[in-house]
C-alpha cells in the first residue's frame, strides 16, 4: 500500500434522500477499519446507495463521508463500452504506448512522465488477469469479445492494478460462473486493505472478517463471517422472543391486578354507601372516611393503570426487537401443467453467436430444467430466442403453452413509469384496484406502488418485475428464469424458492446459483458447452468446480 496513513471510512450524519423525496438515510453513522466487511441487510435498506455515497457517485443531502486513501468501487451490473480495448478498460493504455515509443527509439521526455515507475505494468496486467482466470484475453482486444461475466472480471481487474486502499464491491459475483466466482473469491481472500462487499453470496461472505448489518437506518456489527452472524443473530432473537413471552406475561399479570383492584375498590364503595345509608356514625365522620376512600380508590386506580401502561411499554419495545422482516409474498398464478403435457420443443435449432440444439428437445409436464454453462456458454441466448427476442439462425421453436421470461437485467420495466403502470402494460383488462391489492403481495404498498421504475433498488426491480410477468394475463405456463437470485436478499431468496415450490407449472432457471437450483427440485440439469447443449447431472457440476 502506499500510503502511510491508516485506510478508513467514516460517515458523520450522514442523509440521503431521492429527488422524490423518498428517504434512504438520516442522521447516519458508519466507522469503517482496515479488513473484509460483508455490508447486508434487506432490499431497499440502502446498501448501494451508500456504496456510491462513499464512492462519491452520489451527493449526500446532509452529513460528510470521508476516505482515507485511494479508493476502488465495483457497481452493481458493472458494464464497459463494447468498442474499448482490454487495456483502455485497464487503465493502462497510455503506459503501454509509452513503453511502446520507448522501445520503438523514441526517448522523448513526456514518455517517461508518463510511465513513471510503471515500468512492469504490462507484466503486471497479464499476472492479474490470469489471477482472475481471464490469462486468455489479449491487451488488445475489444471488450464486444468478451462475456458479460469476463466484463465485471476485468473491471476488479482493472482496480486491483490500481492498488487502490480502499476497494468497495456490489454484488460482485452477480454474473459469474461457477469458475470466475472462485477466482473472484481468491481475489477477496487476499486483498489487505479495506474492503466493504454488498453480498447475497453465502460462500463469498463466509470471507468476511466482520459482517454490517444495515437495518433501520443503522449498522449492527458482528464479529466473524456470515455463519457467525447468523449464529449470533439466532441467539438474539431467542432472546428477544423470551423477552416479548415474559414481557406478555408481565402485562396479562398487570391487567389482572388492576381488575382485582378495580372489584376491591368496588366492594369498599357498596360497603362505604350502606353504611352512609344506615347513618351509623356521625355524618362529619362518615363523609371524612368517604373522602378518604375517594382518595385511596383514585390513587389504587392511577398506580395500576400506570403499571399496566409500563408493562405494555416494555411489551412494545420487546417486540421491536424480534425481527420480522417483510419479505416477497409472490402467490404465483395457479398454472397446472399435467404429466406428459407437452410444452416444448426444440428442433435443429441453430442459435446467434454460435450455439445449437441439435436434433429433438422436448419439455413435457411440469418438469423443472436448470441450464447451467461458463459465461458466455449461450445459455441467456437460449432463453431469449425460446421467448422470442431473438429468431434463430436455423431450427424450429414451439412453445406449446403460455410461456414468460425475466431476463437478468431486468429490461421488462419501463424505467419512467411507475411500478403500477408497468404491470397495467401486461395486463391491460385488470382494475387498478385489482393490480394494486395483488402489488401489495410483492410489498409495492401505497406511494410504493407509484415510485417510477428507474429509482428502484436491484431488488425492488426485481420484484416490480415479477409481479409485472405473473400478474400478467395470460398466466405463465412455463416460467424462465434468468440468474433471479442476483439482486435479491437472503431472506427474499428463501421467499422465491416457497413460491416457486407452490408453481405448478414447468419451469427452466439459468443460474450460478446450485444452492438456489438443489433448493427448487430441479429434474433435469441441462449444459451449454461448446456451443451443444447436454444432459448432465447436480453431481457432475459441483465436481467441475
Amino acid at each position: 500500500m502506499s500510503s502511510t496513513f491508516p485506510t478508513f471510512i467514516t460517515c458523520t450524519d450522514l442523509s440521503f434522500s431521492w429527488p422524490d423525496g423518498t428517504e434512504v438515510l438520516d442522521g447516519f453513522q458508519l466507522a469503517v477499519g482496515p479488513g473484509r466487511t460483508g455490508l447486508i441487510g434487506l432490499n431497499g435498506s440502502g446498501k448501494s446507495t451508500l456504496l456510491k455515497l462513499v464512492a462519491g457517485e452520489l451527493t449526500p443531502t446532509g452529513g460528510t463521508v470521508r476516505t482515507a486513501g485511494e479508493l476502488g468501487y465495483l457497481p452493481q451490473n458493472a458494464t464497459l463500452d463494447t468498442a474499448l480495448r482490454v487495456e483502455q478498460a485497464l487503465g493502462i493504455a497510455a503506459t503501454r504506448a509509452a513503453l511502446h515509443a520507448i522501445e520503438g527509439g523514441d526517448a522523448s521526455e513526456e514518455h517517461f512522465t508518463v510511465i513513471g515507475d510503471d515500468w512492469d505494468v504490462e507484466e503486471r496486467a497479464r499476472a492479474t488477469l490470469d489471477q482472475l482466470g481471464l490469462g486468455h484475453i489479449g491487451l488488445d482486444r475489444t471488450i464486444g469479445e468478451v462475456s458479460g461475466g469476463e466484463c465485471v472480471l476485468l473491471r476488479l481487474a482493472a482496480l486491483l492494478l490500481a492498488r487502490p486502499e480502499v476497494l468497495l464491491l456490489d454484488e460482485p459475483t452477480n454474473n459469474l460462473d461457477l469458475h470466475a466466482r472462485r477466482r473472484l473469491y481468491a481475489a477477496v481472500s487476499a486483498w489487505s486493505g479495506v474492503l466493504v462487499v454488498v453480498s447475497h453470496d453465502r460462500e463469498l461472505l463466509e470471507l468476511v472478517d466482520q459482517i454490517a448489518d444495515l437495518r433501520d437506518g443503522e449498522v449492527t456489527w458482528y464479529g466473524g463471517a456470515y455463519s457467525a452472524y447468523e449464529e449470533a443473530l439466532a441467539a438474539e432473537q431467542d432472546a428477544a422472543e423470551r423477552m416479548v413471552r415474559v414481557a406478555e406475561a408481565d402485562v396479562q399479570r398487570q391487567k389482572r391486578e388492576l381488575a382485582d383492584a378495580q372489584v376491591k375498590l368496588a366492594r369498599r364503595k357498596r360497603y362505604g354507601q350502606k353504611m352512609y345509608e344506615s347513618k351509623r356514625e356521625p355524618k362529619i365522620v362518615m363523609g371524612a372516611r368517604k373522602r378518604a376512600a375517594q382518595e385511596s380508590a383514585g390513587k389504587h386506580r392511577t398506580m395500576h393503570a400506570q403499571k399496566l401502561a409500563e408493562a405494555r411499554e416494555r411489551l412494545d419495545e420487546a417486540v421491536e426487537a424480534v425481527r420480522d422482516d417483510d419479505e416477497i409474498r409472490v402467490e404465483l398464478p395457479y398454472t397446472t401443467v399435467p404429466p406428459g403435457r407437452d410444452v416444448l420443443l426444440l428442433r435443429d435449432l441453430e442459435l446467434r453467436y454460435g450455439g445449437r440444439v441439435g436434433g429433438e428437445w422436448e419439455l413435457r409436464g411440469p418438469e423443472r430444467v436448470a441450464l447451467v454453462g461458463r459465461n458466455g456458454a449461450g445459455k441467456t441466448t437460449l432463453l431469449r430466442t425460446v421467448a422470442g427476442e431473438l429468431p434463430p439462425v436455423a431450427g424450429v421453436v414451439e412453445a406449446h403453452v403460455p410461456l414468460r421470461f425475466l431476463p437478468q437485467r431486468l429490461d421488462v420495466l419501463d424505467d419512467g413509469l411507475s411500478v403500477v403502470e408497468n404491470v397495467a402494460r401486461y395486463a391491460p383488462e385488470a382494475t387498478n384496484n385489482r393490480i394494486r391489492a395483488r402489488l401489495a403481495r410483492f410489498l409495492f404498498r401505497g406511494a410504493r406502488a407509484d415510485q417510477p421504475a428507474g429509482t428502484l433498488s436491484g431488488g425492488e426491480r426485481f420484484r416490480a418485475a415479477l409481479a409485472a410477468l405473473l400478474l400478467a394475463e395470460p398466466a405463465p405456463q412455463l416460467l424462465m428464469l434468468d440468474e433471479p437470485t442476483n439482486n435479491l436478499d437472503m431472506a427474499s431468496v428463501r421467499k422465491l424458492v416457497a413460491a416457486l415450490d407452490a408453481y405448478e407449472g414447468a419451469l427452466i432457471v439459468a443460474s450460478h446459483d446450485l444452492a438456489f437450483l438443489e433448493s427448487i427440485g430441479i429434474t433435469r440439469w441441462l449444459l451449454m458447452e461448446d456451443g451443444e447443449l447436454r444432459p448432465t447431472t447436480a453431481d457432475e457440476v459441483l465436481a467441475d468446480r
